[in-house]
């Protein structure tokens, strides 16, 4: 099978496999994620078949929504490029990839090559900016989050296991995260595509606490509460 074969076979896969996901981590979003990193790849120089196949693959059982099973998703990856007929080396880079991409609280997960960099920076553009904001609230309103409590303190530094179990406001997650992902790309490209969604995500919090606090003056708090992202 050619590599341009095999690309739209995982296309049509993914797209089977993630027809009734949450919006914030379905095929559109796994969409976006393979377009950015392909370009990525381009002006970084790395492997493009495998930049492609882990960026369509990175989202195919996301833990989150298995229970907390972080080996799921690797293992249904590798499962279907070994029926596709992968070659070893490739599925051990992708895999490795898939395993060791997510936030965790924004912890370094020790593993590296320039694929990993390229995916793991696409999936972090895809969390800032406009569409970033979208996403937040819509799985903020999937998980039956309130959107902002003044009451409850904000948490920028938390344990991988405190992470994955936040239940926070959303918010909040613009703290713990998505404030957070500019200044933890790897690659140049992907640096300079995250400038402009990340003024946008500054802007937006400002618009934010001037409409709520108009609302609820007795409630008024800092807009700024000095994390390394709002600045």
């Amino acid at each position: 099978m050619t590599d341009s074969a095999l690309i739209e076979q995982t296309v049509r896969h993914v797209q089977a496999e993630l027809v009734d996901a949450e919006a914030g981590h379905d095929w559109w979003h796994t969409r976006r994620v393979w377009q950015l990193a392909r370009r990525i790849a381009v002006e970084e120089k790395a492997d493009t078949v495998i930049v492609e196949l882990a960026a369509l693959l990175h989202d195919i059982a996301d833990s989150k929504f298995h229970g907390g099973d972080e080996e799921i998703g690797p293992a249904r990856a590798q499962a279907f490029l070994e029926q596709a007929g992968v070659a070893g080396s490739r599925i051990a880079a992708i895999t490795a990839i898939i395993r060791h991409m997510s936030f965790k609280g924004g912890r370094k997960s020790g593993y590296d090559s320039p694929e990993f960099r390229v995916v793991q920076d696409a999936d972090r553009l895809d969390a800032i900016g406009a569409i970033g904001i979208a996403r937040a609230f819509h799985y903020g309103g999937y998980r039956n989050r309130p959107i902002h409590d003044p009451g409850i303190p904000l948490a920028t530094r938390m344990t991988p296991e405190a992470y994955k179990q936040n239940q926070a406001p959303t918010i909040h997650h613009f703290y713990d995260k998505l404030l957070l992902l500019e200044g933890r790309l790897h690659t140049a490209t992907a640096k300079r595509l995250a400038r402009g969604r990340h003024r946008f995500l500054l802007d937006f919090l400002r618009q934010f606490y001037l409409e709520w606090n108009e609302a609820h003056p007795e409630d008024a708090v800092d807009p700024s509460p000095g994390t390394d992202g709002f600045r």
